[in-house]
């Protein structure tokens, strides 16, 4: 052990000098994302169509003396994706990290969904952290510089009881499996893709399933909704450099809440 280039423990969790592009940023647990980053020493660029609620949390970063950007992003638009990589790197330098975070559920059984709600849906969970992945290394790749892409799955991914979820079960299974894809493609290149699988976590989206369902808010075994701030040491942990020789990972992080 004493010729070891690695100190005891390896676990720091300092992000300076990185940075990074969290989607989804203007509530809930990409709220949470992007001030964790940013307290972790990270410059961040916080991604969602609601700007207004961006600049706020932009205020409130840059209050407790971090660096952050606010940058209008739709995942569901291409042109749009491609602005706001560029829109991150013009204001803050490459993009070194990602987390695809935005998403959206249906709440809808399958065969009453309208075209438009399966065409957004798809487009939200699958297509646009697809498109952003590969902007984004892109531009590692030319660069020659390794990153770290961490996408935001679902423990719905791993299992579906019928709940009028069939389509996000499906988009989040997706997303897992692009996750351990591109971990192969570009791990020859330093980029480093793994995924956190979350349980039920109380945010925005959470509430908004809760009082469509009618479901009860306590859940799981321990009874009881996750708080975003246990997602904090699993995202660090994912995007530190010490995270370096983990790539094609799902974290499940869900309290024991689904089958095993």
């Amino acid at each position: 052990m004493s010729d070891t280039p690695f100190p005891l423990p390896y676990a720091g969790l300092d992000l300076a000098g990185q940075v990074a592009l969290v989607t989804g940023a203007s509530s809930g647990l990409g709220r949470r994302f992007a001030a964790t980053l940013a307290a972790a020493g990270a410059a961040v660029a916080a991604g969602a169509r609601r700007t207004d609620r961006l600049t706020e949390l932009v205020g409130e970063i840059e209050s407790r003396g971090g660096r952050a950007v606010a940058v209008a992003l739709d995942v569901t638009d291409a042109g749009s994706i491609v602005d706001a990589v560029q829109q991150a790197e013009d204001q803050l330098g490459p993009v070194t990290s990602l987390v695809n975070n935005a998403g959206i559920p249906d709440a809808q059984y399958a065969t009453r969904m309208p075209l438009e709600l399966v065409d957004r849906v798809i487009d939200t969970n699958l297509r646009g952290p697809w498109l952003l992945s590969c902007e984004v290394a892109r531009r590692l790749i030319a660069a020659k510089q390794p990153g770290r892409i961490v996408n935001i799955s679902s423990v719905g991914a791993l299992s579906y009881g019928g709940g009028a979820a069939a389509l996000y079960s499906v988009t989040k299974a997706a997303v897992i499996r692009m996750t351990e894809a591109l971990s192969a493609e570009w791990a020859r290149f330093g980029i480093n893709v793994n995924c956190i699988a979350p349980g039920a976590f109380s945010s925005e989206m959470m509430d908004g399933m809760l009082s469509r369902l009618g479901a009860a808010s306590e859940v799981g075994p321990r009874r009881r909704l996750g708080d975003p701030a246990q997602l904090d040491s699993t995202i660090l942990y994912l995007l530190a450099p010490e995270s370096e020789f983990v790539t094609g990972a799902v974290i499940r992080v869900d309290d024991g809440q689904g089958p095993r």
